[in-house]
């Protein structure tokens, strides 16, 4: 793997970098597979090497199996990260208190690495504001999302500017800026003939927009989290030091256990792959010394609740505890209770891609189960599950036709190892694969 030289030079008198060793990890032919487990959906790990140290459900892999024919990772019980951008969980449990409720947006979210991270760490009355500024990754983030089976998120499409119509409204904003991607060289080769210095400056240009852009919304002692995948000082220390200067905030600095390999730089912290087991990746936290007290604004609700009889539908399918029901025509969705203002909140000030759990459509007096609510465990107890086998989940997944030795008739929830795949409706003659198109297995086994 030939690098750009002017990369190399560029870095050059850096904290921890060491060309040789730098030019020898990116020539060899060794890759980390690295996954993060899901707590809402605990399972055994297959193939499990150790476990990544600055994270508590984050493990290494002997090897990277197909993860395409791994019923479990459509299952949404463990997501497939880097490891060094898994330190983002040591930068939110060393400046937040997470067991209270918090506000956190996650500003560019896409594919949803980090929002299914920052969900498993906020407690339940917590809001997770997922956004993406790209509509269609902001579908795959939705996807993932519900995936990942939680009800406090909204996913959002939006560009940084408009949340400063939510001014001092967040108590945490992560920014993973877009960057010029270096530190992903070894993951992924052919980023390298993208490189280049003038994109290098192009995308510090971006990060100090967006980061001015929504740093309205961030309230006074909230806090900022700072990454890239990047090695250039222009996208982080020089980002670092923008930010000291132009804004009223304030570095944290972090513990690091000496023996990850992590270094510290000026205002952050810096991942070289040939120190640590992981790619390159940078990371800063900062507090906003300044901001007035957030005031929610009178809106009007955008959003219609069900009736009474309506209810009493839902409540088949759904535990309601807890829960407020709306419904936009005969669509069903589920909003946690303590969040409903919010939610209400952001549909009328920001362009919402999904919110809570969709539980359904209403049709002539019954409810046709969505595959989000299928995910979300949210699903009422006398709702029945099916159990597969492999080969059956396979076949499931990839919505092609098999059969059940099975007497039962009627929705039921597909399973593999107990862990819901999504809707099969079991009639006399066949079954009704409910699995959603769009992400069905497209390739043979």
């Amino acid at each position: 793997m030939q690098l750009p030289s002017a990369l190399l030079h560029s870095l050059h008198g850096l904290e921890g970098f060491n060309k040789e060793s730098f030019e020898a990890l990116h020539s060899s032919a060794e890759q980390i597979t690295s996954i993060r487990l899901n707590p809402l959906k605990q399972v055994a790990i297959q193939n499990q090497k150790s476990g990544i140290p600055w994270t508590e459900h984050g493990y290494y892999l002997e090897s990277r199996p197909s993860f395409t024919f791994e019923p479990l990772f459509h299952a949404g019980c463990y997501y497939v990260q880097e490891a060094s951008s898994m330190f983002l969980e040591q930068a939110l449990r060393q400046t937040t208190d997470l067991s209270r409720p918090l506000r956190v947006l996650d500003l560019c979210a896409a594919p949803g690495g980090k929002s299914t991270h920052i969900q498993s760490l906020i407690s339940k009355d917590s809001l997770l504001v997922s956004n993406e500024v790209i509509r269609s990754r902001a579908g795959i983030l939705k996807d993932n999302m519900i995936k990942w089976g939680s009800a406090n998120v909204v996913v959002t499409n939006n560009d940084p500017k408009d949340f400063a119509r939510l001014s001092n409204y967040f108590d945490v904003i992560i920014v993973d800026a877009p960057c010029s991607g270096s530190g992903l060289f070894r993951k992924d080769p052919e980023a390298i003939a993208e490189w280049s210095e003038n994109n290098v400056a192009l995308c510090s240009q971006r990060q100090q927009r967006i980061l001015a852009d929504v740093l309205p919304a961030l309230k006074k002692d909230g806090i900022l989290i700072y990454s890239t995948c990047s090695y250039s000082r222009q996208e982080d220390e020089e980002i670092v030091d923008w930010l000291n200067k132009e804004f009223s905030v304030a570095p944290i600095a972090l513990s690091v256990d000496p023996g990850w390999g992590i270094t510290i730089s000026d205002g952050g912290y810096r991942f070289w792959p040939d120190k640590v087991k992981g790619e390159g990746f940078f990371i800063a936290c900062f507090q906003k010394k300044e901001g007035d007290v957030y005031v929610a604004p009178k809106i009007k609700e955008k959003v219609e609740s069900i009736t009474i009889k309506e209810k009493a539908i839902v409540n088949n399918w759904v535990k309601a505890d807890g829960l407020s029901f709306i419904k936009h025509e005969d669509t069903v969705y589920a909003w946690p209770e303590i969040l409903y203002n919010d939610f209400n909140l952001l549909l009328a000030h920001l362009r919402v891609v999904y919110s809570g759990v969709l539980a359904g459509e209403l049709m002539r007096e019954k409810l046709i189960p969505d595959h989000a609510l299928a995910m979300s465990g949210l699903v009422a107890d006398s709702v029945g599950k099916i159990e597969l086998t492999y080969d059956d989940a396979i076949k499931y997944l990839q919505r092609k036709e098999f059969r059940l030795e099975t007497t039962i008739r009627g929705w039921q929830i597909a399973t593999y190892q107990g862990h819901p795949l999504g809707w099969v409706n079991i009639l006399p003659n066949r079954i009704n694969n409910y699995y959603p198109k769009e992400l069905r297995i497209l390739k043979d086994f």
